[in-house]
């Protein structure tokens, strides 16, 4: 890979790593079909995306849980679900077909931009007991992490809504969905490096950006950002990224 594509993908991990912190979701969903347009393997793709939402959601999960913006009772049976399930997703990689594998992809895009763009979570007279909120996040961490490592995404946009829904807070939704996803995609990560998918030059490359742009982004969702106008503008970003990839897999 030439440097001037690796300065390029350093400038776009750096935007898209601070957009997607500011919603606590990380931008795996993004980074992978960035790396495929510049022609990396969907292996490699899925496992260099899942380490660098690692490190981003390092950065400003430690910054959630400073400020108290975590929903422990029901993040940690979403984070050990997830961890448990991540290395099976990625597993199943492997065998799939990188065709359908890139079709599911979009329809995990548009799926996330629908739920950015047109999902409002109803407020809960009275929230659902310890017990319930443990059972929905063991169910749900499990369908995040399997999926997660499938496609190299870090299953954030199928917990934030459900956090949304349960009517937790949009800045302590954002901070949990953080928690689990950091710890989702490592194991992800874990789960790729030992079938061979890592690409050192990549990975190299794109951290210090990830690391950068989360610092500056879950910073700027706590002090200045609209959490509506952000949720719009990655709904409609994710609606251009599967419109890109629909035509590319017709042409194919």
């Amino acid at each position: 890979m030439s440097l001037f594509l690796l300065i390029v993908i350093f400038a776009l991990v750096l935007v898209f790593s601070g957009l997607m912190a500011m919603a606590g979701l990380g931008a795996a969903f993004l980074f992978v079909p960035l790396f495929l347009a510049f022609g990396v393997p969907f292996p490699e793709a899925a496992s260099t995306a899942l380490l660098l939402n690692a490190l981003s959601l390092l950065v400003s999960t430690i910054q959630y849980v400073r400020a108290g913006l975590i929903r422990w009772k029901v993040g940690v049976p979403m984070l050990v679900a997830a961890v448990i399930l991540s290395p099976l997703g990625a597993w199943g990689s492997n065998f799939a077909d990188p065709h359908w594998l890139k079709a599911l992809f979009v329809a995990f895009l548009v799926f996330a931009g629908s739920m950015m763009l047109f999902f409002q979570a109803k407020p809960r007279p009275q929230g659902l007991s310890g017990a319930k909120e443990a059972t929905i996040g063991v169910g749900v961490g499990a369908g995040a992490g399997f999926l997660g490592g499938l496609l190299g995404v870090g299953g954030g946009n199928f917990i934030l809504p459900t956090l949304s829904g349960l009517g937790v807070e949009t800045k302590i939704a954002a901070g949990t969905t953080a928690l689990v996803v950091f710890f989702s995609s490592l194991s992800g990560f874990l789960g790729h490096i030992s079938l061979g998918h890592p690409n050192l030059e990549l990975i190299i490359s794109a951290s210090v950006a990830a690391v950068l742009g989360s610092a500056v982004g879950s910073w700027a969702m706590r002090k200045k950002v609209s959490g509506r106008q952000l949720k719009k503008i990655i709904g409609v970003l994710l609606y251009l990224v599967a419109v890109v990839m629909s035509v590319k897999l017709v042409l194919r």
